[in-house]
């Protein structure tokens, strides 16, 4: 019998699920080999000119039949080929969760050889203990550097100075999504460049990215579309040896029924309905429980110790 998790799950419900030993049942199997064979993230999960050839016609994943044909300016923006040494070995994927305070983690995260964020959170040094500072891919959507930086047609040096923090890292945008997303992500892309900067943009594969949504679907989560985070998930486990994976807690309170806040540096909660949280966690917690990754819910090192350090 299939169990769907159109539901909206609450952290009660999940501490009820998880009381009963329910997590054990795994509702639809999830595994790496799973993973790979409908998706391919080892070849797909970015443009690159092996899989996007000149004249080839890109379909986009969030824009309903809007295509676009690879000419030879959007073609010199791809690398050869994925620019990862793959298989990657040990990955730390960090979501922006309020669970990371005061959780200490931030050793722990940089200890991994490659380390993935999302949304180009703040690191600064007040985070650096619990989030780390070690960066190889953060993701960038194209609606923050509309907001955050007026779509870069005024606040370049601003943008610029702002990823200095991610160091020698790939910015990952998904430029070919929507229709809306493409310019400001060519004008991230040219932006670094022009400056010389040490970060260089990577472009989501809208195949990729349309494959990784079909495949959750079938697993039961049914949502506009997939958050940041599954999306980054989904990839790691076809690029990393071992992932474990940081910051992913939809609920307001923590395994103790203390208080948190919804990101680790605000409270601003995000546009309701339009992406599926709990369902997404619940399915990552089946990874965890199978064994496929490790999901860090505690604190890394004790509070009592980190106050007296």
């Amino acid at each position: 019998m299939h169990l769907g998790l159109s539901f909206q799950m609450s952290f009660f419900d999940f501490c009820m699920l998880y009381r009963m030993g329910f997590l054990l049942l795994n509702l639809g199997f999830v595994s790496v080999k799973l993973l790979e064979e409908c998706c391919d993230p080892g070849q797909l999960f970015a443009m690159t000119k092996m899989n996007s050839p000149m004249g080839k016609n890109l379909w986009f994943d969030g824009e309903f039949l809007y295509s676009v044909t690879i000419d030879n300016a959007t073609y010199s923006l791809f690398p050869q080929a994925t620019p990862f040494q793959l298989p990657l070995k040990k990955c730390s994927v960090v979501g922006n969760g309020g669970i990371l305070k005061k959780s200490g983690c931030g050793k722990q995260i940089d200890q991994a050889d490659f380390v993935m964020r999302c949304n180009l959170p703040p690191l600064s040094s007040e985070y650096s203990k619990d989030v780390g500072s070690k960066t190889q891919l953060v993701t960038a959507n194209p609606s923050i550097i509309q907001k955050r930086f007026q779509n870069l047609l005024w606040s370049r040096k601003a943008f610029v100075d702002s990823v200095k923090v991610y160091n020698h890292s790939y910015i990952y945008m998904p430029a070919f999504s929507m229709k809306t997303g493409t310019g400001p992500s060519l004008r991230v892309y040219y932006t670094l460049e022009d400056f010389g900067a040490k970060q260089a943009v990577l472009f989501a594969n809208p195949n990729f990215l349309r494959d990784i949504g079909k495949f959750w679907k079938s697993k039961g989560i049914h949502a506009k579309r997939l958050s940041t985070g599954l999306f980054l998930v989904s990839a790691a486990l076809g690029l990393c040896e071992e992932v474990t994976i940081y910051g992913f807690w939809p609920f307001s309170v923590d395994l103790h029924g203390k208080f948190i806040s919804h990101h680790y540096y605000d409270n601003v909660l995000p546009d309701s309905g339009f992406h599926a949280m709990p369902e997404e966690f619940l399915q990552l917690w089946f990874l965890h429980k199978s064994g496929v990754l490790r999901m860090q819910l505690e604190p890394c090192e004790d509070p009592l110790t980190q106050t007296s350090a």
